[in-house]
Protein backbone atom coordinates (compact mmCIF):
# COMPACT_ATOMS: atom_id res chain seq x y z
CA UNK A 1 0.00 0.00 0.00
CA UNK A 2 2.99 2.31 0.47
CA UNK A 3 3.28 2.62 -3.31
CA UNK A 4 -0.11 4.38 -3.37
CA UNK A 5 0.24 6.70 -0.37
CA UNK A 6 -0.68 10.35 -0.63
CA UNK A 7 2.94 11.41 -1.21
CA UNK A 8 3.21 9.10 -4.19
CA UNK A 9 0.03 10.52 -5.68
CA UNK A 10 0.81 14.19 -5.06
CA UNK A 11 4.58 14.16 -5.60
CA UNK A 12 5.66 11.25 -7.78
CA UNK A 13 2.71 10.86 -10.15
CA UNK A 14 2.88 14.45 -11.49
CA UNK A 15 6.62 14.02 -12.07
CA UNK A 16 6.01 10.75 -13.92
CA UNK A 17 3.39 12.41 -16.10
CA UNK A 18 5.89 15.16 -16.89
CA UNK A 19 8.46 12.50 -17.82
CA UNK A 20 6.05 10.84 -20.23
CA UNK A 21 5.29 14.20 -21.83
CA UNK A 22 9.02 14.93 -22.13
CA UNK A 23 9.67 11.59 -23.85
CA UNK A 24 6.84 12.18 -26.31
CA UNK A 25 8.10 15.69 -26.96
CA UNK A 26 11.67 14.63 -27.75
CA UNK A 27 10.49 11.83 -30.04
CA UNK A 28 8.14 14.09 -31.97
CA UNK A 29 10.68 16.91 -32.24
CA UNK A 30 13.42 14.53 -33.35
CA UNK A 31 11.07 12.95 -35.90
CA UNK A 32 10.10 16.37 -37.27
CA UNK A 33 13.66 17.57 -37.84
CA UNK A 34 14.84 14.15 -38.96
CA UNK A 35 12.74 14.80 -42.04
CA UNK A 36 14.46 18.09 -42.85
CA UNK A 37 17.90 17.92 -44.45
CA UNK A 38 20.57 20.57 -43.95
CA UNK A 39 21.62 22.62 -46.97
CA UNK A 40 25.27 21.55 -46.87
CA UNK A 41 24.36 17.85 -46.76
CA UNK A 42 26.56 17.31 -43.71
CA UNK A 43 26.01 13.93 -42.05
CA UNK A 44 25.82 13.38 -38.32
CA UNK A 45 29.17 11.58 -38.34
CA UNK A 46 30.79 14.42 -40.29
CA UNK A 47 29.36 17.02 -37.89
CA UNK A 48 30.71 15.11 -34.89
CA UNK A 49 34.12 14.77 -36.53
CA UNK A 50 34.12 18.50 -37.28
CA UNK A 51 33.54 19.31 -33.61
CA UNK A 52 36.34 16.98 -32.53
CA UNK A 53 38.91 18.11 -35.12
CA UNK A 54 38.23 21.80 -34.50
CA UNK A 55 39.17 21.21 -30.87
CA UNK A 56 42.28 19.16 -31.60
CA UNK A 57 40.78 15.83 -30.56
CA UNK A 58 42.02 12.98 -32.75
CA UNK A 59 41.90 9.98 -30.44
CA UNK A 60 38.11 9.58 -30.37
CA UNK A 61 36.54 7.11 -32.79
CA UNK A 62 33.07 7.56 -34.28
CA UNK A 63 30.99 4.44 -34.89
CA UNK A 64 27.40 3.48 -35.66
CA UNK A 65 25.18 1.80 -33.07
CA UNK A 66 21.78 0.18 -33.50
CA UNK A 67 18.53 1.70 -32.29
CA UNK A 68 17.08 5.18 -32.27
CA UNK A 69 18.09 7.92 -29.81
CA UNK A 70 20.76 5.55 -28.48
CA UNK A 71 23.54 8.01 -29.25
CA UNK A 72 26.20 8.37 -26.55
CA UNK A 73 29.86 9.00 -25.84
CA UNK A 74 31.81 6.26 -24.05
CA UNK A 75 34.71 7.88 -22.16
CA UNK A 76 36.25 4.53 -21.19
CA UNK A 77 37.00 3.64 -24.82
CA UNK A 78 36.89 7.17 -26.20
CA UNK A 79 34.20 6.14 -28.65
CA UNK A 80 31.35 8.26 -29.92
CA UNK A 81 28.48 5.98 -30.89
CA UNK A 82 25.80 7.40 -33.16
CA UNK A 83 22.51 5.69 -33.96
CA UNK A 84 21.43 4.82 -37.49
CA UNK A 85 19.10 7.87 -37.81
CA UNK A 86 22.08 10.08 -36.93
CA UNK A 87 25.36 8.57 -38.13
CA UNK A 88 24.95 8.73 -41.91
CA UNK A 89 21.96 11.05 -42.15
CA UNK A 90 22.01 14.68 -43.24
CA UNK A 91 18.99 15.88 -41.29
CA UNK A 92 19.04 18.87 -38.96
CA UNK A 93 18.25 16.54 -36.07
CA UNK A 94 21.14 14.22 -36.94
CA UNK A 95 23.65 17.06 -37.03
CA UNK A 96 22.40 18.53 -33.76
CA UNK A 97 22.45 15.24 -31.87
CA UNK A 98 25.85 14.20 -33.24
CA UNK A 99 27.40 17.56 -32.34
CA UNK A 100 25.90 17.28 -28.86
CA UNK A 101 27.51 13.88 -28.29
CA UNK A 102 30.80 15.25 -29.58
CA UNK A 103 30.34 17.96 -26.95
CA UNK A 104 30.63 15.24 -24.30
CA UNK A 105 33.92 14.14 -25.84
CA UNK A 106 35.12 17.75 -25.50
CA UNK A 107 34.07 17.76 -21.86
CA UNK A 108 36.04 14.57 -21.28
CA UNK A 109 39.14 15.90 -23.03
CA UNK A 110 38.97 19.22 -21.18
CA UNK A 111 38.33 17.52 -17.82
CA UNK A 112 34.99 19.25 -17.33
CA UNK A 113 34.38 18.98 -13.57
CA UNK A 114 30.64 18.10 -13.58
CA UNK A 115 31.27 15.26 -16.04
CA UNK A 116 34.07 13.88 -13.86
CA UNK A 117 31.82 14.11 -10.80
CA UNK A 118 28.99 12.33 -12.62
CA UNK A 119 31.33 9.52 -13.62
CA UNK A 120 32.37 8.95 -10.00
CA UNK A 121 28.72 8.77 -8.97
CA UNK A 122 27.79 6.06 -11.50
CA UNK A 123 28.40 2.97 -9.28
CA UNK A 124 26.60 4.44 -6.27
CA UNK A 125 23.81 5.79 -8.45
CA UNK A 126 23.20 2.41 -10.06
CA UNK A 127 22.92 0.73 -6.68
CA UNK A 128 20.91 3.56 -5.19
CA UNK A 129 18.34 3.72 -7.97
CA UNK A 130 17.76 -0.04 -8.07
CA UNK A 131 17.87 -0.88 -4.35
CA UNK A 132 17.50 2.35 -2.37
CA UNK A 133 13.70 2.77 -2.54
CA UNK A 134 13.04 -0.90 -1.76
CA UNK A 135 15.41 -0.90 1.22
CA UNK A 136 13.80 2.29 2.54
CA UNK A 137 10.27 0.92 2.14
CA UNK A 138 11.33 -2.32 3.82
CA UNK A 139 12.51 -0.23 6.74
CA UNK A 140 9.10 1.43 6.95
CA UNK A 141 7.18 -1.85 6.65
CA UNK A 142 9.27 -3.66 9.26
CA UNK A 143 9.78 -0.56 11.41
CA UNK A 144 13.58 -0.77 11.11
CA UNK A 145 15.15 2.68 11.17
CA UNK A 146 18.53 1.45 9.99
CA UNK A 147 17.06 0.06 6.76
CA UNK A 148 15.11 3.25 6.22
CA UNK A 149 18.20 5.42 6.65
CA UNK A 150 20.36 3.21 4.42
CA UNK A 151 17.73 3.23 1.68
CA UNK A 152 17.38 7.00 1.73
CA UNK A 153 21.15 7.49 1.67
CA UNK A 154 21.56 5.11 -1.26
CA UNK A 155 18.77 6.72 -3.25
CA UNK A 156 20.24 10.16 -2.50
CA UNK A 157 23.27 9.14 -4.57
CA UNK A 158 20.98 8.41 -7.51
CA UNK A 159 19.28 11.78 -7.09
CA UNK A 160 22.66 13.51 -7.02
CA UNK A 161 23.53 11.76 -10.29
CA UNK A 162 20.34 13.00 -11.96
CA UNK A 163 20.96 16.55 -10.75
CA UNK A 164 24.60 16.71 -11.88
CA UNK A 165 23.53 15.35 -15.26
CA UNK A 166 21.62 18.57 -16.00
CA UNK A 167 24.61 20.93 -16.31
CA UNK A 168 26.56 18.22 -18.17
CA UNK A 169 23.88 17.88 -20.84
CA UNK A 170 23.20 21.62 -21.11
CA UNK A 171 26.90 22.37 -21.52
CA UNK A 172 27.29 19.69 -24.22
CA UNK A 173 24.43 21.26 -26.18
CA UNK A 174 25.93 24.72 -25.75
CA UNK A 175 29.27 23.53 -27.13
CA UNK A 176 27.51 21.85 -30.04
CA UNK A 177 25.44 24.87 -31.05
CA UNK A 178 28.39 27.25 -30.76
CA UNK A 179 30.43 25.07 -33.13
CA UNK A 180 27.60 24.60 -35.61
CA UNK A 181 27.02 28.34 -35.79
CA UNK A 182 30.66 29.46 -35.73
CA UNK A 183 31.62 27.08 -38.52
CA UNK A 184 28.47 27.72 -40.56
CA UNK A 185 27.60 24.03 -40.64
CA UNK A 186 23.95 24.97 -40.17
CA UNK A 187 22.25 28.15 -41.35
CA UNK A 188 20.40 30.39 -38.91
CA UNK A 189 17.01 28.78 -39.48
CA UNK A 190 18.50 25.27 -39.37
CA UNK A 191 20.24 26.15 -36.13
CA UNK A 192 16.85 26.99 -34.61
CA UNK A 193 15.67 23.48 -35.46
CA UNK A 194 18.76 21.88 -33.95
CA UNK A 195 18.27 23.97 -30.81
CA UNK A 196 14.67 22.75 -30.52
CA UNK A 197 15.82 19.13 -30.77
CA UNK A 198 18.46 19.59 -28.09
CA UNK A 199 16.10 21.58 -25.86
CA UNK A 200 13.52 18.80 -26.05
CA UNK A 201 16.23 16.29 -25.14
CA UNK A 202 17.31 18.45 -22.19
CA UNK A 203 13.70 18.53 -21.00
CA UNK A 204 13.79 14.75 -20.55
CA UNK A 205 16.74 15.12 -18.16
CA UNK A 206 14.91 17.82 -16.24
CA UNK A 207 11.85 15.56 -15.93
CA UNK A 208 14.00 12.64 -14.77
CA UNK A 209 15.66 14.81 -12.13
CA UNK A 210 12.29 16.07 -10.88
CA UNK A 211 10.99 12.50 -10.67
CA UNK A 212 14.03 11.45 -8.66
CA UNK A 213 13.73 14.43 -6.30
CA UNK A 214 10.00 13.79 -5.84
CA UNK A 215 10.66 10.13 -5.06
CA UNK A 216 13.33 11.05 -2.52
CA UNK A 217 11.04 13.64 -0.91
CA UNK A 218 8.36 10.97 -0.63
CA UNK A 219 10.71 8.60 1.19
CA UNK A 220 11.86 11.34 3.55
CA UNK A 221 8.25 12.32 4.35
CA UNK A 222 7.26 8.70 4.92
CA UNK A 223 10.27 8.36 7.20
CA UNK A 224 9.29 11.44 9.18
CA UNK A 225 5.72 10.21 9.60
CA UNK A 226 6.87 6.76 10.66
CA UNK A 227 9.25 8.16 13.29
CA UNK A 228 6.62 10.50 14.66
Amino acid sequence: MFYFDQYYIYLVVPALILSVFAQLSVKSTFAKYSGIGNRHRVTGAAAAESVLRANGIRDVSITSVSGSLTDHYDPSSKTLRLSAPVYGKTSIAAVGVAAHEAGHALQHAHKYAPLALRSTLVPAANIGSSLGPYIALSGIIFNMSILLDVGIILFSAAVAFYLITLPVEIDASRRALVHLERNAILSADELKGARKVLTAAAFTYVASALTAVASLARLVLLSRNRRS
